[in-house]
């Protein structure tokens, strides 16, 4: 299996060099040659634990890692480090079937790739012989920077740059990334909003005199978002985890399509399911849902992406996001493969292109801050189960899509956070008495009222003392040669 750019570039790399690239040298993302096939059928791998079917997944993308290598970093990845024997659980509430992605360190479904991300890109680094130190840079709207500064952290010959929008995340958010602990990690909040951290990281990638300069000084960058290759591969294994706990709990019969509905920012998450899709599982819809910068919910309705729009900081702020890099994947598959290089240049240029999605495979919707709030309470209210906001958008969004269409597929709700990361709008959407109550107050609160022990990884959080400091976009570059040059 080879990787290629969405930009049109003819160099082709393995899955260890795109995984160490993370973006392509003309400023793509790696996308396979082809899409592989299963190599069993989907009736046997419905009862394998989670790393046996992490395996049969992933050695289909990552060919040039062999069957060991490849099994170590399974099993570093998924192990007591979740608090949960099942790594990712279905559970039902109501007449909604929801995928909790949230049961490792950081509390989010960043943690099921970045768990796994740091050992695929030190094997890599291993097998391609590199006698250079690696610097991940990582822009984040909230829960990529805690997962990456915790899988990176005190990994030899391995450095850890995160930038966060200092006023786009939660409290919660914000604390668990600027009180990291580790030898070579390292948190910058800057101002301005997620597009512009990822805009600039981008820059810095693609700045030739810079990558230049840290070459000779023994370091080359490399990414943990979800624009690299490494990231989002290992996303796709619990679309399919999923669909084998719906047969086993006999919430489907076996080869009945069912719906996700994913809560979406960067488009990564919800790419891997159309990857799943690909590969044989039985999807019916993938339903986009967005919160209030809804430019997803107009492109996939209009066939214009256009983010000369105002930007709004909601109560969902890991979805804060108006540039979805991920979306480049999915048009450039989509198109053909005919490079999307011109239809980048309009984003860049004029700040918006025209690409019309009329597969049949997408469907979208949105959630105000106002209706978020109103389904945790009617969900809490109903069944006792508390959400976070991220999850209320696709559950909100996905109630709007059914009544809509009628569509009477099952369908599973990516819960991609847990509510312990956003309490002050989880319970002040309960009651109102919440919402004058500080943060660290709330989550004794929040444990009362869930019946879920407080995280252990946030237990005396709010005492550990704060290892950052407030940057702008344009220090940014300056920041990173401080640190190594």
């Amino acid at each position: 299996m080879k990787y290629k750019s969405t930009r049109g570039s003819k160099e082709y790399k393995t899955s260890c060099e795109a995984i160490i690239k993370g973006i392509a040298e003309d400023g793509g993302l790696y996308v396979p040659e082809s899409m592989p096939k299963l190599e069993k059928d989907l009736a046997q791998l419905i009862d394998l634990p989670y790393n046996d079917l992490a395996y049969e997944i992933l050695k289909l993308f990552l060919t040039d890692f062999s069957e060991a290598e490849l099994k170590y970093c399974i099993e570093k990845a998924y192990d007591e480090k979740f608090d949960t024997e099942i790594i990712a659980p279905i559970v039902k509430k109501g007449g909604d079937y929801f995928l909790e992605l949230f049961h490792g360190k950081t509390l989010a479904f960043k943690d099921m790739a970045l768990s796994i991300h740091p050992y695929l890109l030190k094997t890599a680094a291993k097998k391609l012989n590199l006698d250079k130190k690696i610097v991940i840079l990582t822009a984040t709207s909230g829960d990529t920077g805690k997962a990456a500064l915790e899988g990176f952290k005190n990994i030899e010959d391995i450095s850890v740059i995160v930038f966060y929008p200092k006023d786009g995340v939660s409290e919660i958010q914000k604390k668990q990334m600027t009180t990291t602990d580790g030898n070579n990690t390292f948190v910058f909040g800057v101002d301005g909003n997620f597009d512009d951290t990822q805009t600039a990281v981008k820059e810095i990638f693609n700045d030739t005199e810079l990558t230049e300069k840290f070459s000779n000084k023994g370091y080359l960058f490399s990414s943990a978002n979800s624009i690299n290759i490494g990231r989002l591969l290992p996303q796709i294994v619990y679309y399919f985890y999923a669909y084998a706990q719906m047969v086993k709990n006999n919430y489907i019969e076996f080869n009945e399509k069912i719906n996700f509905t994913v809560p979406t920012g960067n488009f990564g998450n919800i790419l891997a399911g159309y990857f799943a899709k690909q590969l044989g599982l039985p999807i019916n819809k993938l339903i986009c849902a967005s919160n209030r910068n809804k430019v997803l919910y107009d492109f996939f309705k209009d066939g214009v992406y256009d983010k000369n729009r105002e930007f709004y900081l909601t109560s969902s702020p890991s979805m804060d996001i108006i540039i979805s890099s991920n979306l480049e994947r999915l048009i450039y598959l989509l198109s053909d493969e005919n490079n999307t290089k011109n239809s980048f240049d309009d984003l860049k240029q004029k700040g918006k292109y025209e690409f019309k999605v009329n597969n049949g495979e997408f469907e979208t919707e949105f959630a105000t801050d106002e209706e978020t709030a109103a389904s945790i309470k009617e969900l809490f209210e109903q069944t006792d189960y508390i959400m976070d906001t991220h999850t209320s958008v696709a559950y909100t969004a996905y109630k709007k899509y059914k009544n809509a269409s009628g569509d009477k597929s099952k369908n599973v709700i990516l819960s991609t956070a847990s509510p312990y990361k956003f309490p002050q709008d989880v319970l002040a959407a309960i009651d109102s008495k919440y919402k004058n109550t500080g943060t660290f107050e709330l989550l004794d609160e929040l444990s009362k009222l869930s019946g879920v022990k407080i995280p252990e990884s946030l237990v005396g959080i709010e005492k550990k003392p704060d290892k950052f400091i407030n940057i702008t976009k344009s220090d940014m570059k300056k920041e990173i040669e401080k640190i190594f040059i």
